[in-house]
């Protein structure tokens, strides 16, 4: 039957000759009916398109600063049902639809450096979500499709977690769940297991309310069974995480001061002027030797001090070298220093360093930050892209990654260094406790997101490894937030953003390693793959459903 377009078409152009061949319909007689069929899909997908968005929203407020972790098993469920049989190019929408404004509200605080970056970031990290809508779409018609579901979203954070440029983690499910009935499962498999086992509590609600909308189209018994089963599935994954033991014990303690010496200003431009923020955290210091010396507080055996603690190199400046030496003599204990250093034979690039000093014998072990943040501390393609975005030219010189673990001893204590952004990345610090870290440092400086949430998101991170490897974690910020976590996930101590201060806390040293320290990345390269086989083994089913219809239509 011929569409309207050609029946105007054959009106304007009158019936045709007798035994003439049919003209083809052109391009421009065949747009208006496309432009109309797009404009339908348009209209019919708005509502999915809107539920699929607002479940991206409940999503990031289950993350800090909000933390509504109970948020995250809804998104879940709500992206598990906006795909649930469809096609895969739907399901791609639909995960488009839903990572975009979950990135928006994660990665809001990169609005310091612009709001190009935050849409730029969400959008490459959504990309990873779309691949995701579309799996979720495949497998919904497998058997045990709640278990696919899971695999998958573990896929997903694998992929994230290491493209490109070495991935970013931000936004795994595992870090909203810091402190909720699944914390627990980070002891046996890490970060990932977290992550399935809220993604398969998610999609075991999804299927609840499948079964109830059966029960409402009056299936009878056997979707009350159904409701029932996949209810219970998802309790009973929701609180058995509380039924893993912590491991807490300590085989030792140690004293420790964390000092945050503050900066002038939060966002980019936060150094201030030369050697500020090296004397904020020397002067802190000494007045910390001095309550000791009047017994006001307990002598530390060690000293912790932020990243970039020392803005000035105090190999190449030696103004900065003697404050620091100062102020290390003044406490007469080991100080863990973080400091920028150049590059020995390599000019324009420089090390990130955590570096021990010594009260008696200066400066000695080091640990060199292994994961620069792309486009932050180096500039990937840097000749062609500062010509294009000149904001580049605000990183002048590109961080030179480290080769080793920061396995560092610390006076009393073989602490585990860890910079910054390195915490969000299992493999650093699973490394780092499997060298023989008794203890947990992570030094940052977070003072260009002061105040936006990023802060919080990096804590939370801590309070996850925490329980991962079953040691203390001590975060040293320049501005906030330091704190000092216990092997459970506690937060014990805590200094406030912008805030000059001084920690002091003793802390376990444990020598016991968690299963998930045993384990290692296992558990994410499996559910990964059985994740993946799931969609191809949704493409293969789907194909003999087809060829089946085929044969019986003939």
């Amino acid at each position: 039957m011929p569409s309207g377009s050609d029946t105007t078409a054959e009106a304007v152009r009158g019936p045709a000759p007798a035994g003439a061949v049919p003209s083809t319909v052109t391009g421009a007689d065949r747009r208006p009916g496309r432009a109309r069929r797009l404009a339908a899909l348009a209209r019919r997908e708005a509502p999915r398109t809107a539920l699929a968005a607002g479940a991206g929203v409940a999503l990031g407020l289950a993350f800090p600063p909000y933390d509504l972790w109970p948020l995250s098993l809804v998104a879940v469920a709500a992206l598990s049902l906006l795909t649930r049989g469809r096609r895969a190019r739907q399901g791609a929408w639909a995960g488009f639809a839903f990572g975009l404004p979950f990135f928006l509200i994660l990665l809001k605080w990169l609005h310091v450096v612009g709001w190009d970056a935050v849409v730029g970031l969400s959008v490459a990290e959504t990309l990873f979500v779309v691949l995701l809508g579309a799996g979720l779409a495949l497998t919904s018609r497998l058997p045990a499709w709640p278990l696919w579901t899971a695999c998958l979203w573990v896929a997903q954070e694998w992929a994230r977690d290491r493209l490109p440029f070495g991935g970013f983690p931000w936004g795994r499910l595992a870090f909203a769940n810091t402190g909720s009935p699944f914390t627990p499962l980070a002891a046996l498999g890490g970060a990932p297991l977290v992550t399935f086992a809220v993604a398969l509590a998610g999609a075991l609600l999804a299927a609840t309310a499948t079964a109830l909308w059966g029960l409402r189209r009056g299936d009878g018994p056997r979707a009350v069974v159904r409701t029932m089963e996949a209810f219970g599935l998802a309790a009973a994954v929701t609180v058995a995480g509380l039924a893993v033991p912590v491991p807490t014990k300590a085989d030792d303690t140690v004293r420790i001061a964390v000092v945050q010496g503050n900066v002038q200003q939060a966002g980019m431009d936060f150094l201030g002027r030369p050697m500020k923020i090296l004397d904020n955290h020397a002067t802190a210091t000494e007045k910390l030797a001095d309550d000791v010396r009047h017994h006001r507080v307990p002598k530390p055996d060690l000293v912790i001090w932020p990243e970039n603690s020392s803005d000035l190199d105090p190999f190449q400046f030696p103004q900065a070298y003697d404050r620091i030496d100062q102020a290390v003599k003044a406490i007469g204990v080991p100080v863990l220093v973080g400091a920028l250093v150049d590059h020995p034979t390599k000019p324009g690039y420089v090390f990130n360093e955590g570096i021990v000093w010594d009260p008696r014998t200066g400066p000695g072990a080091s640990y060199t930050k292994q994961h620069p943040v792309p486009f932050g501390e180096y500039v990937p393609f840097r000749e062609q892209l500062s010509k294009i975005i000149t904001r580049f030219q605000r990183v002048p010189r590109d961080f030179y990654p480290g080769d080793h673990t920061g396995l560092l001893k610390v006076g009393p204590a073989k602490l585990g260094d860890v910079i910054c952004f390195e915490v969000a990345y299992d493999e650093i610090v699973h490394d780092t406790v499997g060298a023989g870290a008794r203890a947990l440092v992570i030094q940052t400086n977070n003072a260009t997101y002061g105040r936006t949430g990023q802060p919080e998101q990096q804590l939370a991170m801590s309070k996850l490894r925490a329980v991962e490897h079953g040691r203390a974690v001590v975060t040293a910020a320049t501005s906030g937030i330091s704190a000092v976590v216990a092997p459970d996930g506690t937060v014990t101590h805590q200094i406030p953003e912008f805030t000059q201060g001084v920690v002091s806390a003793r802390i376990p040293l444990r020598d016991e390693t968690t299963l998930a320290d045993r384990v290692g990345a296992a558990p994410e390269w499996l559910l990964a793959i059985v994740g993946l086989l799931s969609c191809g083994a949704a493409v293969i089913v789907g194909r003999r459903g087809r060829t089946k219809d085929e044969k019986g239509q003939q």
